[in-house]
């Protein structure tokens, strides 16, 4: 039986990724010892990347780890906004992955609806339905926006599709996994860090459903997070 979500507090943001990032390596680690492979989204925004330097020396079977997407802005692929060239950087580059270990999201195309469709299809072939992620990362945004599940976007009420398209949202539109895939993960990683991010773990951690991340399933997640969020969200 999973256990109920874990909120961990750290004194700063540096703390934060490196915790968070021996959590993960552990987490993967147990998924390679019990099913000889791991599977791990990621997202991104401002929080992950430190956390992903600092996995350099980590004791992870790389070799059998593949990386997925959480979500993606729909920009041409040289962007700096795409959070798919920063991992690729970090993971591929640096030698941790082959480059077919990690599996990008095609925000580039010219219809999103059916690099959605593709990347779906991509999941199931390799995870199953529903696709079972061994983790999935999951960021926080101010607006307590959690992958690109935005408030007020209909992509929020998508059932029955694993990859959805949202609306604009901070100039582009976006690709993202829907919440039947981030509730079908064994494990959800949050990490969260900022002041600004106070109020939004405040709604996390109180399971809001009126809000996107308080509809993410809080059983077997694990909560990062900085004092500088904490202490707002306990106010």
């Amino acid at each position: 039986m999973k256990s109920a979500m874990e909120l961990r507090v750290y004194d700063t943001a540096e703390e934060t990724a490196a915790a968070a990032g021996q959590w993960l390596a552990q987490a993967l680690s147990a998924a390679v010892a019990a099913r000889g492979s791991a599977s791990l989204a990621l997202s991104g925004g401002r929080t992950p990347w430190r956390m992903l330097e600092l996995l350099e020396d980590a004791s992870i079977p790389w070799w059998a780890l593949t990386v997925y997407q959480v979500d993606e802005r729909a920009v041409p692929v040289e962007d700096a906004r795409r959070n798919g060239q920063r991992m690729a950087a970090l993971l591929v580059r640096s030698g941790r992955l082959t480059l077919h270990q990690f599996r990008p999201m095609a925000a580039e195309a010219a219809s999103l609806e059916r690099a959605a469709d593709a990347y779906s299809a991509e999941l199931a072939h390799a995870l199953g339905l529903p696709p079972v992620l061994d983790v999935v990362q999951l960021g926080l945004g101010a607006d307590a926006h959690t992958a690109s599940l935005i408030p007020g976007d209909p992509l929020l009420d998508v059932m029955d599709r694993l990859v959805g398209a949202c609306g604009e949202y901070q100039g582009t539109r976006r690709l993202s996994l829907t919440f039947p895939v981030l509730n079908a993960a064994r494990a959800r990683l949050w990490l969260v860090t900022g002041a600004d991010k106070g109020d939004a773990l405040a709604a996390l951690i109180a399971g809001d459903a009126a809000l996107p991340c308080g509809r993410v399933r809080s059983d077997g997640a694990v909560i990062f997070a900085d004092a500088a969020a904490a202490r707002r969200a306990h106010g």
